[in-house]
């Protein structure tokens, strides 16, 4: 058995964000009197996306990208919102979605006999543990660790180091990090020497130069790179 740590990503990894969401999402807008449409959520989704990836760079904090998003989303559509009160409803929405990958527990499950599995996740730490319980997957980690309450993020080598130095006897060698995002998964387990397994469901094609050292097409495939 080569890898015996696995070191998951969460969000279109194990768990359907996209999915999670929309309905959070939706569900938001109906409570605010907004009119949901697909052009409305497409521009929440480019205002979050450009605010995760300033994060991402360590341009902005996390506490000013849950404050901002949805304040600049609706200041698009000509509202003047609360956007801390705005963001606290959805998270408490979102905490409440725990869709899945497609066969992802039953994967996790098997894996975790006899393997230490990890999450580790750029997102917020209530909400990623409540969706992981709803998943009914939480007790299959040892640990979750969440950029949120770590104060850094994938893919900074301040993340990795701080997970490494909380696993006990973590071995780079025996180490294995599974994620869907180039960027954030792939480069950040690189740039800490863990080996790398991206995850590409549904035929995502990767259009970085960012290469893994194993892709999936589906999170079965990781039986044979386990052992």
């Amino acid at each position: 058995m080569k890898y015996d740590i696995l070191l998951f990503d969460l969000d279109g990894t194990l768990l359907d964000f996209d999915r999670s969401e929309t309905e959070a999402f939706k569900r938001l807008m109906s409570e605010k009197g907004v009119t949901y449409t697909d052009g409305l959520f497409k521009l929440y989704k480019e205002v979050n996306g450009g605010l995760w990836r300033e994060y991402e760079k360590g341009e902005i904090d996390m506490a000013f990208l849950l404050k901002t998003r949805f304040k600049r989303t609706m200041e698009r559509i000509g509202l003047d919102i609360d956007g801390l009160q705005w963001e606290n409803q959805y998270r408490g929405y979102l905490g409440e979605y725990g869709y899945i990958i497609d066969g992802a527990d039953e994967v996790v499950k098997n894996l975790s006999e006899g393997r230490r599995i990890f999450a580790v996740t750029n997102g917020v730490g209530d909400t990623q543990i409540n969706r992981l319980k709803i998943a009914g997957m939480l007790g299959y980690f040892e640990e979750v660790f969440i950029s949120q309450v770590i104060g850094h993020q994938k893919p900074s080598l301040e993340f990795f180091d701080f997970v490494m130095s909380k696993i006990k006897g973590f071995d780079r060698r025996r180490a294995l990090i599974i994620g869907d995002s180039p960027l954030t998964d792939i480069l950040g387990g690189k740039n800490a020497g863990i080996d790398t397994c991206l995850v590409s469901l549904n035929g995502k094609k990767n259009e970085t130069d960012i290469k893994s050292d194993y892709t999936v097409g589906a999170l079965r495939e990781l039986y044979e790179i386990c052992g």
